[in-house]
């Protein structure tokens, strides 16, 4: 009877169950997920955490407690120097399991477990919540009224600079045709000059027909006889 025996055999003898939690672990470290039964997963994560806690301190102690449950040089050289310093400020928690459904055949149900500080997916969507915390609301609503208040000092600058632009076209059309008007009046001025000159150069000059004071008297005289 297995009374009070919570450990999960696995359907395997103790030795086969020790290997194979061993190669899960040394696959696990070595390519960050693996894909395998929901049972076996569970049965990992309690075989390779503390080892990764272990790993925390790099030492030859250390090293060599990690290698007697590994049994992998290359394995135990990587766990210390790629993965432990991502996980040195987690306290715990170092695998995710996602289930990913039933298998085929026997319908074992299926997951992918992951060390968490190799997904970085989920670690950027963490990063941006935590910097969106905040203790109290009222940060969050000044930023807000502050973000408002800059878009409706940007829109009055806007509209002043569309008045200012308005008000120059307007002025600049004004000119224009206060110019081209100046312009028509000038021609037509030369042209009635032109026009003036022409005809005192056609009309011939006036002979002056009043008679001089000689010829008047002799024209008096002529009466009186």
């Amino acid at each position: 009877m297995r009374h009070g025996n919570k450990v999960n055999n696995l359907g395997r003898k103790a030795a086969h169950r020790k290997a194979m939690l061993s190669n899960m672990a040394c696959s696990l470290i070595e390519h960050k997920r693996i894909t395998t039964t929901v049972a076996k997963a569970k049965a990992l994560r309690g075989y390779v955490e503390p080892l990764l806690t272990k790993s925390k301190s790099d030492s030859t102690h250390s090293r060599r407690t990690v290698f007697s449950y590994l049994q992998n040089k290359e394995v135990v050289t990587e766990l210390f120097r790629e993965v432990a310093p991502k996980i040195a400020e987690r306290n715990g928690g170092y695998t995710r399991i996602i289930r990913t459904g039933f298998r085929l055949g026997d319908n074992a149900e299926m997951c992918l477990i992951e060390l968490v500080d190799f997904n970085e997916i989920y670690t950027k969507e963490t990063a941006k919540k935590t910097t969106r915390r905040s203790r109290r609301g009222g940060g969050a609503k000044k930023e807000s009224t502050d973000q408002h208040d800059g878009q409706s000092e940007a829109t009055e600058s806007t509209e002043g600079i569309t008045e200012a632009e308005i008000v120059s076209e307007e002025t600049t059309a004004e000119e224009v045709e206060s110019t081209e008007d100046n312009t028509e009046v000038v021609d037509i001025v030369e042209a009635k000059a032109e026009e003036t000159a022409e005809e005192s150069a056609d009309q011939p000059e006036a002979k002056d027909e009043t008679p001089s004071g000689d010829e008047n008297e002799g024209t008096l005289e002529d009466k009186k006889d």
